[in-house]
């Protein structure tokens, strides 16, 4: 038998607390390990599920703007009240015509021949299946469709590098070459070159026009012209230049549609306008993002005027300004630059007066669906097709 000492005792009871320390440790440690690898295999796959959800079918929810005196009203598809058509062309007796002009580019490097014949890069739209260049002329087709149907008398222009292969076999339409570099990266400061070049020659080619004067809108190809914009020149009659403002700090200006009236002074002043956007594109926005450096560039040089009072961005109502020696209209971008998410945003739904569709992004797919869906019935009409478009959307899709 053996005494135990108090300092054996304090011993023990210290090794007993140690020991009853540790045992909850055994049983979270296990848990611990479990959370973070939850946590890493989510921040893995949180990227991919981001990346697979885009649409390839129309995915239709709640339109906005409902309620609002002066917006389109919806019930599904079929439009409650009708968007407000204008009737210019019946007024517009000037002698003058509109010419609507585009730039487009297709590629066809060894590279874009492998991936555009991967079977699993097809995408159907109704009966028809498209590959990415086949997508891109599919779009295209569609911009001359709308046009024609709403403005019959129109001409338009595609702009394209001289070795592109575009094949554009359509009354009305005609391709006009202009040497450039029109990679994708280089193709938003190639625009405003390419534009430069038009209008130097429209200029040159004035004094055959025998007094009549030829107007031009220059847009995107991926916009759906929904009315007749003879009335830009007839109800506004003292601008050079028309651009689209939207309330947004940043990139107030959208470059995917400028019109140009088309007298001497009209094209003169439109064009050194531009030449000054491209000194500060090349100047200060090269590095920016291949969509944006044009936008930022024409806010620049509207904003460097002084007197320029940008709080006007934020009103929807258009406005004349001096801009260099340019008289400047800006129109709001929520009736002649409608887009699907600002449409969901700031516009609050879409406009009763809205002229111009313009489906950026992953909306490509939206454009020809909402095109197949105006000649699928003879009872539906472009008031409900824009149903169609405000009610998808907010989704994006697989083009």
């Amino acid at each position: 038998w053996r005494q135990i000492s108090f300092g054996d005792e304090m011993r023990v009871c210290s090794g007993w607390r140690r020991f009853l320390l540790f045992v909850p440790l055994i049983f979270f440690f296990p848990h611990l390990i479990s959370v973070l690898e939850m946590h890493q295999n989510s921040t893995v796959e949180d990227p991919h599920h981001k990346q697979t959800k885009k649409f390839d079918h129309l995915v239709l929810g709640p339109p906005a703007g409902q309620g609002l005196r002066d917006r389109l009203q919806c019930r599904g598809i079929k439009a409650l009240n009708k968007t407000r058509r204008s009737t210019s062309s019946g007024n517009f007796n000037y002698g003058d015509g509109i010419a609507f002009v585009t730039v487009f580019a297709t590629y066809n490097s060894s590279i874009d021949r492998q991936v555009t014949s991967r079977s699993n890069d097809l995408v159907t739209v109704g009966k028809m299946s498209y590959n990415k260049v086949e997508r891109s002329m599919a779009i295209l087709n569609v911009f001359f469709n709308f046009i024609q149907v709403m403005m019959p008398k129109s001409n338009i222009v595609v702009i394209t590098d001289p070795a592109s292969e575009l094949p554009v076999l359509r009354n009305g339409v005609s391709v006009f070459p202009i040497q450039g570099e029109y990679s994708r990266d280089k193709l938003m400061l190639q625009r405003i070159r390419s534009y430069i070049a038009f209008l130097q020659s429209r200029l040159e080619d004035h004094s055959q026009w025998q007094g009549k004067n030829n107007h031009y809108v220059f847009t995107d190809s991926d916009v759906a012209v929904v009315d007749d914009l003879g009335q830009v020149f007839n109800n506004y009659q003292n601008f050079h230049v028309a651009l689209t403002f939207r309330n947004n700090k940043d990139q107030p200006l959208n470059s995917g549609f400028i019109a140009v009236r088309g007298t001497p002074d009209g094209l003169l002043r439109a064009k050194v306008l531009l030449q000054e956007v491209l000194k500060i594109y090349s100047s200060k926005y090269m590095k920016a993002s291949r969509m944006l450096g044009d936008q930022l560039a024409l806010a620049w040089v509207v904003k460097s005027n002084l007197s320029f009072d940008t709080k006007r961005f934020t009103r929807r109502q258009p406005f004349v300004e001096k801009i260099g020696g340019a008289s400047v209209l800006f129109l709001p971008c929520s009736v002649y630059n409608w887009t699907p998410p600002e449409g969901a945003g700031q516009f609050h739904g879409m406009p009763l007066d809205v002229k111009v569709v313009h489906f950026k992004g992953s909306r490509k797919r939206l454009m020809l669906e909402s095109w197949n869906f105006l000649n699928s019935s003879s009872s539906s009409d472009i008031s409900d097709m824009l149903c169609l478009i405000l009610k998808s959307g907010r989704t994006k899709y697989d083009f």
